[in-house]
């Protein structure tokens, strides 16, 4: 398999399940007699210490109330994850319970490493999961994993900025792109630009954000996909760089920068709004200068609506398990809504689920913006680039270069449509 042929030599970290028995449980909580426990391994890479309690937690009151099915939780890193499960697979010592996202599953599902869960995975929870988060994770036809927690793109602005300005502050469920612009525009003066906006690394943002304007980039899956761009999805580059070079409301500096260097000016007062991951909320609720005044504005919406890519982080099932069906329980008790919202009220983001963004929602309410936080969870729409087998060689060698000559005002439109076009025919 193509995956592994690197990797067969390999010693792998053990990882794979232990224990005897055909132990069952209902995953409610009430155990049943079992001759010998089942242990299942899940390897979470949650790294945020909040995360992390709110996983052992989980893991914790399952395991009291479930002693013939006992889950063991291996610590393990997004660095490097996809090589180390190259390895595990190899090596025959996958975990069982297997933590990773959308955009990385597709190839282990291809090749037959996860578990189908198409029939095991309960109707309930299937009519929970978003639509298109629920695409993200199907291959083939098969539904592969446990669609968890997804982050969206959101605007945060200086509220006295745009108070100083004379703006409205947009309300509804979503804002538009004319919107925007215009207020980006209505807040630079004074030496204050409208918007400092990270785009070191653009791609994921382009193609996020992109699918507002009808911005699909590919047709086609696997080794069959094609590449178009077209109006649509030139729109939102097209509309940066406008509000760059045309309204230079977009303070130059951050264009090269990360969204996290992008913050030092938005929180020095030089700009009025910013564009981050909606994971930010949590952040910026500690780390904002005392007396900051900001607010998340909301969803913003293009042609198409406030449609956003999906790639979710994600629980599957290691296709050589010899409890997965054990395993499945677990999840549908680790997916539950009060679960899962804990889950992503400690990572700070957007439940895969209707129930846990309800129960988050009644949560949280207006706090640190997560009102409109949530309502860009309920249009996630699933990406065509997850199922491109070239993407990520694409995205790193292609796309990553092309759109940063266009940001520098280095390749016109024409310029940026041949490199993304040409540049992918070139890789074979």
């Amino acid at each position: 398999m193509p995956l592994i042929a690197a990797a067969v030599a390999v010693v792998a970290l053990a990882g794979c399940s232990s224990g005897g028995g055909s132990a069952t449980a209902t995953g409610s909580g009430t155990a049943s007699a079992a001759a010998a426990p089942v242990t299942l391994t899940f390897q979470s890479l949650s790294d945020q210490p909040a995360t992390i309690a709110a996983t052992k937690k989980i893991v914790d009151s399952w395991n009291a109330a479930n002693p013939d099915i006992q889950v063991n939780v291996v610590q393990a890193s997004w660095d490097s994850v996809n090589d180390k499960l190259t390895t595990q697979f190899a090596g025959g010592t996958a975990p069982d319970i297997i933590h990773d996202d959308a955009a990385s599953i597709v190839s282990f599902a291809s090749d037959g490493y996860l578990a189908d869960l198409t029939g095991q995975m309960s109707q309930a929870r299937k009519d929970d999961i978003g639509k298109g988060l629920l695409a993200s994770v199907t291959v083939d036809g098969k539904v592969v994993a446990y669609p968890t927690e997804v982050q969206s793109y959101m605007v945060f602005a200086n509220k006295t900025l745009l108070d100083q300005a004379g703006v409205t502050i947009p309300t509804g469920d979503s804002m538009t792109w004319d919107q925007f612009r215009q207020i980006a525009k209505a807040t630079t003066k004074n030496g204050v630009a409208g918007v400092g906006w990270g785009l070191k690394s653009p791609v994921a943002t382009f193609m996020t954000l992109g699918l507002g304007s009808g911005g699909t980039y590919f047709d086609g899956t696997g080794t069959k996909a094609t590449i178009h761009v077209g109006d649509n999805e030139l729109a939102l580059p097209k509309l940066v760089h406008q509000m760059a070079y045309d309204d230079k409301s977009i303070l130059p500096v951050t264009l090269t920068q990360s969204g996290s260097e992008a913050l030092a000016a938005f929180y020095g007062g030089k700009v009025a709004m910013t564009v981050q991951g909606s994971y930010l909320a949590a952040s910026m609720a500690k780390d904002a200068p005392s007396g900051f005044s900001w607010v998340v504005l909301p969803p913003l919406a293009g042609p198409d609506g406030a449609a956003q890519a999906a790639d979710p982080q994600t629980l599957s099932v290691s296709a050589d398990s010899k409890h997965a069906a054990q395993a499945v329980k677990f999840l549908e008790y680790f997916t539950s809504s009060d679960n899962l919202e804990a889950v992503n009220e400690a990572d700070a983001l957007i439940p895969a689920t209707t129930s846990a963004q309800q129960a988050m929602a009644t949560k949280l309410g207006s706090q640190n913006g997560w009102d409109q936080i949530l309502k860009s969870g309920k249009d996630f729409q699933s990406a065509p680039f997850l199922f491109v087998n070239k993407y990520s060689q694409w995205k790193s060698t292609v796309a990553t270069p092309a759109f940063q000559k266009y940001l520098a005002n280095q390749i016109d439109d024409a310029g940026l449509t041949d490199a993304l076009t040409n540049g992918w025919k070139q890789l074979g």
